[in-house]
């Protein structure tokens, strides 16, 4: 009858600490999904504000090399400034699409830790 008691107490001890385990490991899941929730917003905010100040910049240089050749060269250069661009536009939208196709370990952590779990549980068995 004891036996039984202390098995009993034994299991209750055992499930309560795989509920904080299990918890835990919840807990730093969601932590991770918010950091790079908040990580995300901030790359699309810097980078939507550097697009717009490279756009305003690019566009006053072009302004700037068409009046610098409004005499003789006037049409090369929009010609010139207009392939470079579309060349730079490809370029970037192929190196977008590259990195968009890469696999990004999500919930690095959050995996360690329950490989971690696993081989301590795995050992104590």
């Amino acid at each position: 009858m004891r036996d039984s008691i202390g098995l009993a107490e034994s299991l209750k001890r055992a499930a309560a600490t795989l509920i904080v385990i299990v918890q835990t490991r919840l807990e730093l899941l969601a932590n991770e999904m918010q950091e790079e929730r908040l990580h995300v917003e901030r790359m699309m905010i810097y980078g939507s504000i550097a697009l717009l100040f490279f756009a305003l910049g690019l566009m006053l240089l072009t302004v700037f090399i068409v009046v610098l050749f409004w005499e003789s060269h006037r049409l090369s250069v929009l010609g010139g400034l207009t392939g470079l661009f579309f060349v730079a536009g490809l370029t970037m939208w192929y190196a977008l699409r590259h990195e968009a196709s890469k696999r990004h370990k999500l919930f690095m952590s959050s995996l360690s830790e329950l490989s971690d779990d696993h081989t301590r549980l795995s050992a104590e068995s």
